[in-house]
């Protein structure tokens, strides 16, 4: 191990860091917007938008991650129609490509988990609100949505533990995420271990930000299951 080489190419780190969070902050912001409705679609089974909110939400869990970063990054620039529309634009940057694909794979994922908290709010509370006059979008905005997101609290820090692994995958199509300074340092120096264990100790601190962050959150807001 050469530690200098890893002082020395800090900047490198820096910005692999840098990419990595905003990525994963900004997937799971844009995830958890889009996944909200589309749990109340497949909760309340909405006549048609509940059936495309579960095949949306099948099709991205049931297929590996990288495949749809690929068929975004590579797949839409096959069409002629898109590289002359606006949308090209955007669509060959990397890291919009990235964005979208994993935030429609955290949307799929968080919607599952929303889903589930909110077929899981008592029966009782529903129908004591009902009793007391309370719409059924009331009881949904004072009720079903904020004690689903309690409940669900724990099962979605593993999803944003699982994005922020996941986002690895961006060092594929020429991100420079944490491990793709890893991978470019040890390129660089032909080295082995200083680039990929550096990257690995970065990823184990955010995750031990991201596990007390959430158990501070839980501890202050969960409820009883």
């Amino acid at each position: 191990m050469d530690i200098s080489l890893i002082v020395d190419n800090w900047q490198l780190f820096a910005e692999g860091l840098w990419n990595t969070v905003w990525l994963v902050s900004l997937s799971l912001l844009i995830g958890g917007l889009l996944a909200l409705p589309l749990a109340l679609a497949q909760a309340y089974q909405i006549p048609v938008w509940g059936r495309l909110s579960f095949w949306f939400s099948y099709s991205f869990r049931g297929t590996p991650l990288l495949v749809q970063l690929y068929l975004i990054y590579y797949g839409l620039g096959q069409f002629e129609f898109i590289r002359e529309s606006f949308l090209w634009i955007f669509l060959r940057e990397a890291y919009i490509c990235a964005l979208i694909a994993f935030s429609l794979n955290s949307a799929a994922y968080a919607c599952e988990i929303i889903r589930g908290a909110i077929c899981q709010v008592p029966q009782n509370l529903i129908e004591t609100a009902h009793a007391i006059g309370m719409s059924d979008f009331q009881i949904m905005r004072r009720i079903v949505v904020p004690i689903a997101y309690r409940r669900s609290i724990f099962a979605y820090s593993n999803e944003v533990i699982f994005m922020l692994h996941g986002s690895v995958l961006a060092s594929t199509i020429t991100i420079i995420d944490l491990l793709g300074a890893g991978r470019k340092l040890n390129a660089k120096y032909y080295v082995t271990f200083e680039g990929f264990l550096t990257a690995a100790l970065l990823y184990m601190a955010i995750v031990s930000l991201i596990s007390l962050a959430f158990r501070m959150i839980e501890k202050k807001y969960s409820i009883e299951r």
